[in-house]
């Protein structure tokens, strides 16, 4: 396997992206434009936009807990190891998805 601090550092950039995409989405929802000044169509175009803000913040905070668990199996030195049948998962899949949990057998 590659060495673990490459995969360490490629989790810590994705959990920033995920933080920083939480950070912003949640902004835009706790904060929307004046609905009251909009015409109707726009407040059907604004509703539609914040239902597809609050997919996109469940889609980064599930992102956020894959990359935490796998930061804490580095700590716990389980690591690329799959926590379904405790095979080492293929290098490829960790580079591909380095969050991944399950082997390619077991993740289907």
């Amino acid at each position: 396997m590659q060495n673990i601090d490459t995969y360490k550092d490629a989790l810590l950039t994705l959990k920033a992206e995920y933080q920083a995409r939480i950070d912003k989405i949640s902004d835009h929802i706790a904060h929307p434009q004046d609905q009251m000044q909009q015409h109707w169509d726009d407040q059907a175009v604004a509703a539609s936009r914040d239902e597809m803000r609050k997919a996109l913040l469940i889609e980064a905070e599930q992102g956020l807990v894959y990359v935490n668990a796998a930061l804490r199996r580095i700590e716990e030195g389980e690591y690329g190891t799959c926590v379904e049948c405790g095979e080492l998962i293929n290098e490829n899949r960790l580079k591909a998805v380095p969050y991944t949990a399950y082997c390619i057998e077991h993740a289907r």
